[in-house]
């Protein structure tokens, strides 16, 4: 079993940034990201990125948004720069094993910018 723990949500004003981290506590993932539930919304993709692959990103996202991992450590990171109210959600990680295939997620943590 893969436990994934996340940190870096909270509180910030519009033009802020956060940083959320996710560490799994181990496995091989094909590929790692975040997703986000705003209230009365579906689950949205925000950001995957693929072992040794590009990643890519909602269009709502793009510029603003980065993410990265570290295989090493099994970690993926999302940086938020320029945050906008409409970013307010939970953000979930998760991620992908290899062996067996199935995915992952994280429990969530609270992203919120006021305006």
């Amino acid at each position: 079993q893969v436990q994934l723990v996340e940190s870096g949500g909270g509180l910030v004003q519009a033009g802020g940034s956060l940083r959320l981290s996710c560490a799994a506590s181990r496995g091989i993932f094909s590929i790692m990201g975040w997703y986000r539930q705003a209230p009365g919304k579906e689950r949205e993709l925000v950001a995957a990125i693929p072992i040794g692959g590009i990643a890519n990103y909602a269009d709502s996202v793009k510029g603003r948004f980065t993410i990265s991992r570290d295989n090493a450590k099994n970690t993926v990171i999302l940086q938020m720069n320029n945050l906008k109210p409409e970013d307010t959600a939970v953000y979930y990680c998760n991620v992908r094993a290899i062996l067996p295939s199935r995915d992952y997620w994280g429990t969530g943590t609270l992203v919120t910018v006021s305006s």
